[in-house]
């Protein structure tokens, strides 16, 4: 996500330079959560020089890709943790040589920082986005919050909970997630202050059905779909304090039917 180091060292040891951190994490959280990507670094460390040098000459490198190497390293962070996400070990399981890795990263951490590039527009981005749509009312705009927690695609509660287990031992992650968690708390409230709610009770309000989601990630339920789905009529009143009109309800129940085939232990509120 950036060039320098957030958590650890390129040897993937802690970095021993901790004033290199916040600028990182501020460079991170701003560019990423406001929608402009960090791009890959450019600059080229001594082992990914010779790595090329060396793939140059016929290495297996060919044979993936960027997203080959990333998409197992978040596979791995969620399964296993982050201290699973090695280069020798995703090597191995991509069969291909240790060298490989540096066609596509300047190091460990420059892949470390691109997973939580990864989260971040993946899991913060849509939620903001979901919280700024306009809508007639609003428990049609907590619907429109509530279609994050259905749709895996605009939010991951795996990866989300991987990441937040990541954060309770890497200060600089912890961090990031922190800001994170403000930027999507700010979104909703701003969605509850457009529909005249005052300023305290829109912070609360917010707070209730953000922390209330996580949480139920975190506690893992295992209800099914259409059981949390019975639920969204009180959900609506709790937090909006207003009664749901019935349109409101077929319009989700509707939208979340969709996925009840492919993932029927998929969560909503």
């Amino acid at each position: 996500m950036s060039e320098r180091a957030l958590v650890h060292a390129p040897g993937g040891g802690p970095a021993q330079n901790s004033r290199c951190e916040e600028p990182t994490v501020a460079r991170i959280t701003m560019k990423i959560i406001g929608g402009s990507p960090v791009p890959p670094s450019q600059s080229k460390g001594p082992e990914q020089t010779a790595a090329q040098q060396v793939d140059s000459a016929g290495d297996s490198s060919s044979r993936t890709s960027k997203n080959d190497w990333l998409n197992l390293a978040i596979n791995t962070l969620i399964d296993d943790g982050i201290d699973e996400v090695k280069i020798q070990v995703m090597a191995k399981k991509l069969d291909v040589s240790r060298s490989s890795f540096y066609w596509f990263f300047k190091s460990l951490q420059d892949l470390h920082d691109q997973l939580l590039q990864n989260w971040l527009q993946n899991n913060t981005t849509p939620i903001i986005e979901h919280a700024m749509r306009p809508a007639p009312t609003i428990n049609r705009a907590i619907l429109n919050v509530f279609e994050c927690w259905v749709d895996e695609r605009l939010f991951d509660p795996k990866l989300d909970i991987a990441v937040r287990l990541w954060a309770r031992r890497e200060p600089a992650v912890r961090t990031v997630v922190h800001e994170a968690d403000r930027r999507r708390v700010d979104a909703i409230k701003a969605m509850y202050l457009r529909y005249g709610y005052d300023d305290e009770n829109a912070f609360i309000r917010a707070r209730v059905l953000y922390y209330m989601q996580i949480g139920h990630f975190t506690l893992d339920l295992g209800e099914t779909l259409d059981a949390r789905v019975s639920h969204v009529p009180a959900y609506l009143l709790a937090f909006s304090g207003q009664e749901p009109e019935p349109e409101d309800v077929r319009l989700f129940d509707a939208f979340a039917a969709r996925f009840a085939v492919s993932d029927p232990s998929a969560e909503v509120p």
